[in-house]
């Protein structure tokens, strides 16, 4: 290939092993190669773009006439050599089997004493090792077992002026190593910048398609995938807002009901808690996927000015992203620990300080009489002072009965319900009619896969192709695998259609839930319930003059589905206090009489 990537020899035919081919082409590969080898792909793909017509595979066997390829696993999966046989000689060549000797010399005995062979032949130093600290202690390696390390075009002789003249070149070989990678990830952080695909897998909810021909180099680009795309927003909606029976979930209770309900993952396994976190945590979904953000020696975080953004179409908007990240901090134990959101204080864990946003938490005093007395009071202000916050002090019985007197009278009308429940019913309206397109999708996908697997089947019986090729079992396995997860995505999206259909929102509904709200408020000894109130209210702010109530929309039009089905409204938070197994300890006692 010459330097603007075109095919130098158009006429050639090129020949590799056919895993070599797989090896280079996999994005997989490609995503878990240190930065200074990618560029190794990249050259790869370009040779096999550039000669893919006339690309020729092989497995073992005869080559070419007096060629026979010799396997040689290792390097690379399709690592072979290749046995020359010509007037009674059959010479073996082969190259790359030594530049990681821990891992490739496939003579773990060469350390021991005699060594097997005398002389080890490198096409050049550079091949051996392209760092000179490892290329020097490899070398003594080799010589202290009386194995001589030999280039084939660089000839060096024992004296200490060849040594040294090997060292420097090693030098020169390790910074141009260090230059090329600099110089290809330079470039692939631009082809990043220009909202162009590297390689490597996709997120999941995406797909990899050619975007334009620069030469004979095809640029890639991400489009959603349609197939994936619905369990990524069902995974946020879950996170957010429960499926309609429950509330919010969190990151297990997620997984569990991917996997009870057979949402398989692109690979046909199981979920788990990292992939969902890292769905829920991923930039990608917004539009905004980042490229080199680790150093692929050590695996630490860079810094934000050396990583790439590339422009992918969104699949969540930001304002759900944002409330993902939100809720994802608030769960977090190093931040709010779950006792706080279980006490029995009706506002405690989301009553707040309007002025510093610190929590307001319950304070006690004792007046003259001898009565006692409780109040919500800045926690910054209790610790630290005026000078920490100005924030204010309320006695909780006055801030409980406004907070309550509010939502009854304010919030629990069936006119004002409807108004704020309007833009959440649009958009549950929006999603399913995604879903029903999503449906038509996988329904022409499912009928699709089925006339390709019938065509291959024709073939099959009709003698053109061969049931025993490789590459055909390969490809039937392929097409069932896109058959039957379609089959399983729309037998979930059919159920979820029908359960959208069961949860009409109506004006009786409307009105049966806000009278059966301001009821269920209200304890028969003057108290409230506090887990119906926070079903209605999840943030409480206390100015000076104001008190600020919020809610989420999701979660109230939840906990409207939920009440008008006859389920509990109220949502229980985890403890993360450890507790006593009474009665069953180590301490003995006497059996019962």
């Amino acid at each position: 290939m010459n330097a603007s990537g075109e095919a130098v020899f158009p006429n050639a035919e090129l020949v590799a092993h056919h895993r070599e081919v797989v090896f280079w082409e996999d994005d997989g590969n490609l995503s878990r190669a240190p930065e200074r080898a990618r560029g190794n792909f990249l050259a790869a793909r370009q040779a096999f773009d550039g000669y893919r017509e006339p690309l020729r595979t092989f497995d073992a066997g005869e080559v070419f006439a007096g060629m026979t390829a010799v396997p040689l696993p290792g390097h690379t999966a399709g690592h072979a050599g290749y046995r020359l046989e010509s007037g009674g000689q059959n010479p073996l060549v082969w190259g790359d089997l030594v530049q990681f000797p821990e891992i490739q010399i496939p003579r773990p005995d060469v350390s021991s004493k005699p060594a097997p062979f005398d002389v080890l032949v490198v096409h050049s130093f550079s091949r051996f090792f392209r760092d000179h600290f490892e290329m020097e202690f490899y070398v003594r390696k080799l010589a202290k077992n009386g194995v001589k390390l030999v280039s084939i075009t660089q000839e060096m002789g024992d004296d200490p002026m060849h040594q040294m003249m090997r060292q420097i070149m090693a030098l020169f070989d390790e910074y141009q190593s260090k230059e090329n990678a600099k110089h290809v990830l330079r470039a692939m952080n631009e082809n990043a910048r220009q909202g162009f695909w590297n390689g490597a897998r996709p997120p999941i909810g995406y797909r990899i398609v050619a975007a334009e021909q620069r030469g004979s180099k095809v640029k890639k680009k991400l489009e959603i995938d349609p197939l994936h795309a619905d369990t990524v927003r069902l995974i946020y909606r879950l996170f957010l807002e429960g499926d309609g029976t429950s509330g919010a979930m969190g990151v297990k209770a997620i997984a569990t009901y991917l996997n009870e309900r057979r949402f398989f993952t692109r690979d046909g396994g199981r979920w788990g808690l990292a992939q969902i976190h890292a769905i829920l945590t991923r930039t990608t979904y917004i539009g905004e996927h980042r490229f080199n953000t680790r150093s692929h020696k050590d695996r630490e975080k860079k810094p934000e000015n050396e990583v790439a953004i590339m422009a992918v179409p969104p699949l969540i908007d930001r304002e759900t992203f944002d409330a993902v990240q939100a809720r994802l901090k608030t769960r977090n134990p190093m931040v709010t620990p779950a006792r706080i959101s279980s006490g029995p204080t009706l506002l405690t864990g989301i009553c707040f300080c309007a002025k510093c946003g610190g929590a307001m938490t319950l304070r006690t005093g004792r007046g003259s009489t001898g009565a006692t007395y409780r109040y919500y009071t800045c926690s910054t202000k209790a610790r630290q002072g005026k000078t920490g916050c100005k924030g204010r002090t309320i006695p909780m019985d006055k801030l409980d009965h406004l907070v309550v007197d509010h939502i009854a009278d304010r919030l629990l009308q069936p006119s004002r319900l409807e108004t704020i429940l309007a833009s959440v019913i649009d958009r549950r309206e929006e999603r399913t009619e995604r879903r029903r397109e999503h449906l038509v999708e996988l329904n022409r996908r499912i009928t699709e896969t089925d006339q390709r697997l019938n065509r291959l089947y024709d073939a099959i019986e009709n003698g053109v192709a061969d049931l025993d090729d490789s590459g055909l079992k390969e490809r039937i396995t392929g097409l069932k695998a896109i058959r039957e997860q379609a089959k399983i995505n729309a037998e979930r999206i059919q159920v979820a259609l029908d359960n959208v259909g069961n949860q009409a929102i109506s004006p009786d509904m409307l009105t049966a839930f806000a009278r059966s709200a301001r009821e269920r408020l209200q304890l028969e000894n003057g108290g409230y319930r506090r887990d119906h109130l926070r079903a209605l209210a999840q943030r409480v702010e206390v100015a000076d003059k104001e008190v600020r109530i919020m809610g989420s929309k999701s979660e109230l039009l939840r906990t409207l589905v939920a009440a008008s089905s006859g389920q509990s409204a109220a949502f229980g938070v985890h403890s993360s206090v450890l507790k006593w197994r009474t009665g069953e300890d180590s301490n003995s006692r006497p059996p019962d009489s």
